[in-house]
């Protein structure tokens, strides 16, 4: 591997509400994965969060999530039926999407938010929802799914590119998923450790999960969090760990060109 890609999750405001630092972080990562209305975000918070992607030149992508500001897409929403949430992501891509043109772009990827995510790697119904809406709107869409689970077989078998991902600051469960934030060690503060594992992670293609257990992994993207304290420190930490072991930082649609 000589390179990788880091993505972040970005325009989480709401309004006149800010969160995280995305100008400082849009100086460190390579891909932006830009809040599309339904957990933060708004058509202005969008809109400018695309144009200081550009800026910066880092690859755009929609991050779809559950219909819940309340909660920061953060609550398990139950009960909803796979087809419509096909249609609720169809419509959070749209969105971003139609402001990307507006500005002279093309979204790079789609990557889901929060607890549509973390059940979906593990529901194969909802999995296949996701991967059919992604397909729907642009079948050449890159899918930022983690490996070995339901979101990645969703995406093969959709006939998407899918990229394989890593966290740098969540703690992994023994299935592939990640722990849930409710319970401790779920999040990662420190820097160094997760710079350090993170670089053992792309070097030796491994995860190790909460309890010491090993998972076969080859990453093409870090996810590192803005909304986090320290999360600058944290992004800035891991770039410079990847870098400093000789890869090169690159948007991952370059890399598939």
């Amino acid at each position: 591997m000589t390179s990788i890609d880091i993505n972040c999750d970005m325009g989480e405001g709401f309004g006149v509400y800010t969160l995280g630092d995305d100008p400082a972080m849009l100086e460190i990562v390579t891909s932006a994965n830009i809040a599309c209305g339904f957990h933060a975000g708004d058509p202005l918070v969008m809109a400018a969060t695309l144009a200081a992607a550009k800026r910066n030149g880092v690859g755009v992508g929609a991050h779809p999530s559950f219909l819940d500001l309340w909660g920061f897409g953060r609550r398990p929403i139950m009960g909803e039926r796979p087809a419509d949430m096909e249609k609720h992501i169809i419509y959070q891509i749209g969105a971003l999407q139609a402001l990307a043109h507006a500005d002279g772009q093309k979204l790079q990827h789609v990557k889901t938010h929060g607890s549509l995510g973390n059940i979906a790697n593990e529901d194969a119904e909802l999995a296949d929802a996701v991967a059919r809406a992604i397909r729907a709107v642009d079948r050449d869409l890159i899918f930022i799914a983690m490996p070995g689970l339901e979101m990645e077989r969703a995406g093969l078998a959709a006939g998407l590119r899918v990229v394989s991902e890593v966290y740098a600051d969540r703690a992994y469960a023994d299935n592939g998923n990640l722990v849930s934030r409710k319970l401790p060690g779920a999040v990662i503060h420190d820097a160094e450790a997760a710079a350090t594992r993170v670089l053992r992670m792309v070097e030796d293609g491994e995860i190790i999960t909460a309890s010491g257990g090993r998972l076969k992994v080859r990453p093409e993207t870090v996810c590192v969090h803005g909304d986090t304290h320290g999360a600058v420190e944290m992004a800035r930490t891991i770039r410079d760990r990847l870098s400093g072991a000789g890869l090169k930082l690159l948007p991952f649609g370059e890399t598939l060109d």
